[in-house]
C-alpha cells in the first residue's frame, strides 16, 4: 500500500522535526514514523468503513421506504445501490471486521452526519439516476458506479477532509494515495472471493528501508550538510528552504549508502517530492546541487551500486 515516495515523505517530515529540535534520543522520532505509518493503514480502513457506512444508509431509507409506498399506489424505490455487490461484499467481510476490532476502532459511529451528507450528495447525481434506472445490472456496472462516486463525490469532499484533517493531521499527505489505493483495492473485489486487504508495504524490506534512511540521514547529517554548506557560500541559510536541505541530504544519503537504489531513481523521487512540499523553484535548486554532488563521488569513486543499470 504505502509506495516509497510515501515512505520518504514519513522519514522527510521526521528529519524536518530533528532539525529543529536537535533531540538526543532518536527513539520518540522512531515511534513517530511507526506511527505515522500504521495511521495510513487506518485511514483507508475509516475510507473502507465510510463506503459501508453509506450502504447501511441506503438499505435503511430504501427499507422506511418501502413501508411507506407499501400503503399507497407508488412504485418500489430502485434496489440499484443496494444490491451493488462489491458494497455487499464489503459488508459482508470478515476481514475487514477483523481489521477494525483488532484496532479498537469504529469510524463514523458518532459522526454519522458526514455519512449521511455523502449519501445525499451521491442520491442527487445524475450518475446515480441513470444507475438506478438501469434495468441491466451487472458487476461491470456496479463497479463503474462506486468509482465515480469516490474519486467524484466522496474523495473530494472538503468537509471530509476536515474532518479527517482534525482527527490525525498526517492524514493530508495520505489522503491521495489512500483514494488511490482504495480505487484498486475495489477493482479487486469480486463476489466470489473473500475480501483481501492490501498489505501496509508491497514488500517487507520497504519498513526496514525507511528506518535505514532516516538512521543513515540522521547519524551522519552533519558531514552531508557540510556538502551543501561547500556548494552554497554565497547563500544565507535563512534564503534555503528548510526542506530543500533535508532533500538534499537524504538524496545524497541513498546515493552513498543504498547500494540496490539507482540513482536516477533517487533523483527522480527527490525531485518529485519537492515539487510537493517546496518552493515553486527547489526542484531546479535541488537538482542543480545534487547533480554537481554527484559529479564529485563518481570522481571520488565513492558511489558503490551494484547491479546493472543502477547509475
Amino acid at each position: 500500500m504505502l509506495t516509497r515516495r510515501q515512505l520518504r515523505i514519513k522519514v522527510m517530515q521526521a528529519v524536518f522535526s530533528f532539525q529543529r529540535q536537535r533531540p538526543d534520543d532518536l527513539n520518540d522520532l522512531e515511534k513517530f514514523i511507526n506511527s505515522s505509518m500504521t495511521q495510513s493503514y487506518t485511514l483507508f480502513l475509516y475510507m473502507t468503513q465510510l463506503l459501508i457506512k453509506i450502504h447501511e444508509v441506503a438499505v435503511d431509507k430504501h427499507t422506511k421506504k418501502q413501508q411507506r409506498i407499501s400503503k399507497s399506489v407508488e412504485h418500489n424505490p430502485s434496489r440499484q445501490l443496494i444490491d451493488n455487490r462489491i458494497l455487499l461484499k464489503l459488508r459482508e467481510s470478515q476481514d475487514i471486521k477483523d481489521a477494525l476490532q483488532q484496532r479498537d476502532l469504529n469510524p463514523w459511529h458518532l459522526d454519522s452526519k458526514y455519512v449521511e451528507n455523502l449519501y445525499f450528495k451521491i442520491q442527487e447525481s445524475k450518475t446515480f439516476v441513470v444507475y438506478a434506472m438501469d434495468e441491466e445490472p451487472s458487476l461491470k456496472k456496479d463497479l463503474k458506479f462506486l468509482t465515480y462516486i469516490y474519486e467524484d463525490i466522496i474523495a473530494p469532499s472538503d468537509e471530509l477532509l476536515d474532518y479527517l484533517e482534525d482527527i490525525n493531521i498526517t492524514w493530508t499527505d495520505d489522503y491521495p494515495l489512500v483514494n488511490s489505493t482504495m480505487i484498486q483495492f475495489l477493482r479487486k473485489v469480486k463476489p466470489t472471493r473473500d475480501v483481501k486487504l492490501p498489505d501496509l508495504f508491497k514488500d517487507q524490506d520497504d519498513a526496514k528501508f525507511t528506518m535505514s534512511l532516516f538512521r543513515k540521514t540522521i547519524l551522519n547529517i552533519d558531514e552531508l550538510a557540510g556538502r551543501i554548506e561547500e556548494r552554497t557560500p554565497n547563500w544565507d541559510k535563512d534564503r534555503i528552504a528548510q526542506i530543500d536541505l533535508v532533500l538534499i541530504m537524504m538524496a545524497q544519503a541513498e546515493f552513498l549508502y543504498f547500494s540496490d537504489i539507482p540513482v536516477k531513481v533517487t533523483l527522480n523521487e527527490y525531485l518529485e517530492i519537492a515539487k510537493d512540499y517546496s518552493t515553486p523553484k527547489s526542484a531546479n535548486f535541488i537538482n542543480g546541487i545534487l547533480d554537481n554532488l554527484l559529479k564529485e563521488f563518481e570522481k571520488n569513486d565513492q558511489l558503490h551500486k551494484m547491479g546493472r543499470g543502477l547509475i
